[in-house]
């Protein structure tokens, strides 16, 4: 572990000054209206394949007529989506290609609920606001902006180049699984869906997060059942009232602290920034996991919680059939977020001793997600992203991070191959509203995302 995290740090003293050419005012114009155009394309999973097709195939006119070749773009349908895959060719094709990732899928969005129409992109008071602005076609527009302006400028890689964009990364994931293993010999995959710069609340930088590692999600359907009856005649079998005091056994559980190089650097880079109790703690924990009051103090907190352990909560409940008759059915949805390269199914077992009742069934739900690994920290990849954000944000600091929600990064290591949320977006915390009402992205980003994109892709590509 000291090993792994002293790489670190060597590779973010062994950096150059950056040497890629910083994109102009026209290559900043153009990227905005690929983002407008974007945003105009209702990629949710209601408005069906044709609709993702549609975009996909703008992208990929997008990168014809920046020069790529129609043969090495191409939009596939996966079952109820698509995929684009485009590849710009490298000078030894033997070498392992660097893919890009992202999703071109966003969340539903109902128009009577918010302030503008959510799939017109408008540009007001410094931002562009519409559905998928930041997440993720913000980062999207960047990447396909910059491809096709190296491409249009007869850049060539050492080594192939491959954009991957997913169709319902939001929804089941089965594209970013389709993509995982149709990538899976790829070198390492730079996803633009996780990662990125932070703001304070005057808009000066406060770190940049790499994202190595994150949590997986997985579903569990807790059953219990009873003949029933009469309600004027109750039985010790009521399901409602076992599958209640179950739940009850499930929220006094905690799972066990877990830790690994990606979580253990990031709490120790912010108790480096942190005074107080809470400070030491996160200093104590990333020195030595095993102190159980530094892991006390830190579980104690919903903000640091989430990076020590597993987690399971009840989502939702159901029940009965009448209000005059014992119920025959209670059931509940219990969500989990697990640790990166935990065993589902342990936590399924985990469950199932926790609630205690031989009588309630457990069985994991279809929600799209696979056991996953943490990325190592790998030197190039450091030296890469912090030369890239160096070259915008001088001395900035560098914080790897592991998130608490899954993204196509998951699929992709479960196949082998390393993944890193590196996008191009500075934000202040809860300022985009992604997921959410009215989302948008700073107009003021641009600039800096194009540039940290240009420096990644020719640093890793070469």
């Amino acid at each position: 572990m000291r090993t792994l995290v002293l790489a670190f740090c060597v590779a973010l003293l062994a950096i150059a000054p950056a040497s890629a050419a910083s994109p102009g005012p026209a290559d900043r114009d153009r990227a905005l209206e690929i983002l407008k155009t974007s945003i105009g394309h209702p990629t949710t999973a209601s408005a069906g394949q044709g609709a993702m097709i549609a975009y996909a195939g703008w992208l990929r006119d997008v990168l014809i007529k920046g020069g790529y070749r129609p043969e090495d773009v191409v939009v596939e349908p996966v079952g109820e989506t698509a995929v684009l895959i485009a590849r710009l060719p490298g000078r030894n094709p033997d070498r392992k290609p660097l893919v890009i990732s992202g999703h071109m899928d966003v969340v539903e969005a109902r128009a009577e609920d918010w302030t503008r129409d959510p799939f017109t992109a408008v540009v007001e008071d410094g931002y562009v606001f519409g559905r998928g602005a930041a997440d993720n076609k913000f980062d999207i527009s960047m990447v396909v902006a910059t491809l096709a302006r190296l491409r249009s400028q007869n850049w060539r890689p050492g080594r192939d180049v491959i954009l991957a964009l997913s169709g319902d990364e939001e929804t089941q994931m089965r594209s970013s699984a389709f993509l995982a293993q149709r990538m899976k010999h790829a070198d390492l995959v730079l996803n633009s869906d996780a990662g990125g710069g932070e703001l304070d609340s005057s808009g000066k930088p406060v770190s940049y997060g790499i994202q190595g590692a994150e949590k997986t999600y997985a579903d569990f359907t807790l059953k219990a059942t009873d003949p029933g009856g009469h309600s004027s005649r109750p039985t010790p079998g009521n399901p409602i009232y076992r599958l209640a005091r179950a739940l009850e056994r499930l929220e006094a559980h905690r799972f066990p602290v877990q830790a690994n190089e990606i979580t253990r650097a990031a709490l120790a880079a912010s108790g480096r920034n942190m005074a107080g109790p809470l400070g030491e703690a996160l200093r104590r924990f990333a020195a030595d996991p095993s102190d159980a009051e530094a892991a006390e103090r830190l579980s104690s907190e919903p903000t640091w919680a989430p990076y020590l352990r597993t987690t399971c909560v009840a989502t939702r409940i159901s029940g009965g059939h009448a209000p005059n008759a014992l119920p025959q059915r209670a059931e509940a949805t219990v969500n989990c977020r697990i640790f990166p390269g935990a065993s589902s199914e342990a936590v399924r077992q985990t469950l199932v001793e926790v609630l205690s009742d031989p009588a309630i069934s457990v069985t994991r739900d279809d929600d799209g997600s696979i056991d996953s690994p943490p990325s190592p920290l790998r030197p190039d990849v450091v030296r890469a992203v912090t030369r890239a954000v160096h070259a915008v944000h001088p001395g900035l600091e560098i914080v790897p991070v592991q998130s608490s929600g899954a993204t196509d990064s998951m699929h992709f290591r479960a196949a082998g191959v390393p993944s890193y949320g590196v996008s191009g977006l500075f934000t202040r915390p809860g300022e985009t509203y992604a997921h959410g009402l009215n989302e948008r992205a700073p107009l003021a980003a641009i600039p800096g995302a194009l540039a940290h994109w240009d420096s990644l892709i020719r640093d890793l590509g070469r």
